[in-house]
């Protein structure tokens, strides 16, 4: 394979996964310069979703959000690779993109635990976030890989390492903006652990932090460094700043937006607005961020217009240019697409689908 036949150069592209039972999926889409949304193609992972069904008791099992995490699809930073879990065999799948915006296939390989639900790509190296299941006492774990030019992944030798408990239900995976350390978000144990990371690729002992509020599910690090943390529980959004010794300490602590299972952050590009869906309240709230990270919140809005099928907004995105913003109704298997005003606020333009059918199970958005 010529990397730079694949090599995408201006596609601008949404994708999602189905998380299917019997073949997960990547759906993707073409993106106009509108924001708008056309559906391109499906790819298979060669690897199993759980369908609907929940990776751990610890949630209800409705259908919606069965992995329970924010980065079960990844894009690299640079845009080339695409990573998605396939939670039903314990595998991690990585497709190259092409220049169209097709993600092509390139590796699938264990992910060095079971269930694994989020991943984060920093360079070459890669780490995965593993639940566990009954069958090896929910032993949640992290584990690294290197991908090459090619976007093919072997394992690092020593770099699986256990979470704060044997049971903390890592919710997220995410390396900091300089990729020395690796933050877990922990939905079960309510603890942030913070891992520096080696000269080799593996990792020290957690540095474990307490989550402010109840059920820290997904996190997002400002260019400046403050961690914003969802709280799934507490329904509320958390701002906190790293020490370099990876612990943490509370600016806003669970500014709560009045609605239910807030889950999923992203903010705007200029870092001045964060956007957290609040996925059984079928809203998206939009947070003020001050400079000093301090949190309040500003507006709300449905992810699916009135009078339509509510959808229940999950995985979110901002693209590249800053002017759209994209959410997965995991009740649906659609995309609500909004543009972003310079106030922060957002404007509905489309329900994208890819199917004529609602599509329960679908998990993980990521876009170029």
């Amino acid at each position: 394979m010529h990397i730079n036949k694949y090599f995408r150069a201006n596609a601008s592209m949404v994708y999602i996964m189905t998380n299917n039972e019997a073949m997960n999926q990547i759906i993707a889409f073409s993106r106009d310069k509108n924001g708008m949304l056309t559906f391109m193609g499906s790819y298979p992972t060669y690897g199993r979703g759980t369908g609907t069904k929940e990776v751990s008791t610890a949630t209800a099992n409705d259908g919606i959000d069965p992995l329970t995490s924010q980065g079960a699809l990844t894009l690299s930073r640079d845009g080339r690779f695409l990573l998605a879990m396939n939670a039903g065999d314990n595998s991690i799948s990585s497709f190259i993109i092409t220049d169209s915006g097709a993600p092509v296939l390139v590796d699938v390989k264990p992910s060095g635990g079971a269930q694994p639900n989020t991943v984060d790509v920093f360079g070459n190296l890669v780490y995965v976030a593993n639940v566990g299941n009954v069958a090896n006492n929910f032993a949640s774990n992290i584990s690294g890989f290197r991908i090459d030019n090619n976007g093919r992944l072997t394992p690092i030798p020593g770099s699986t390492h256990s979470l704060s408990t044997i049971n903390a239900q890592p919710a997220q995976v995410l390396f900091t903006r300089d990729g020395s350390k690796i933050l877990v978000s922990e939905l079960t144990s309510n603890h942030l652990s913070v891992f520096h990371v080696n000269q080799n690729g593996t990792v020290t002992e957690p540095i474990v932090n307490d989550s402010y509020g109840q059920g820290p599910l997904g996190a997002y690090f400002l260019s400046s460094g403050i961690l914003l943390v969802t709280e799934a529980d507490s329904n509320a959004l958390s701002s906190y700043s790293m020490s370099n010794d990876g612990i943490l300490h509370v600016i806003s602590g669970s500014v709560p937006n009045g609605y239910k299972t807030a889950c999923w952050v992203e903010t705007t590009r200029d870092e001045r607005f964060a956007y957290v869906t609040n996925t059984l309240s079928a809203t998206i709230s939009t947070y003020r961020i001050d400079p000093n990270g301090a949190l309040s919140v500003v507006r709300h809005i449905t992810s699916t217009p009135s009078g339509t099928s509510p959808g229940l907004p999950m995985d979110v995105g901002v693209s590249k240019d800053g002017r759209h913003f994209y959410t997965l109704n995991g009740n649906q298997g659609t995309v609500s697409v909004f543009s972003i005003q310079d106030d922060g606020s957002l404007v509905r333009l489309q329900v994208a689908a890819w199917t004529n059918f609602p599509y329960l199970g679908s998990q993980g958005l990521a876009i170029l």
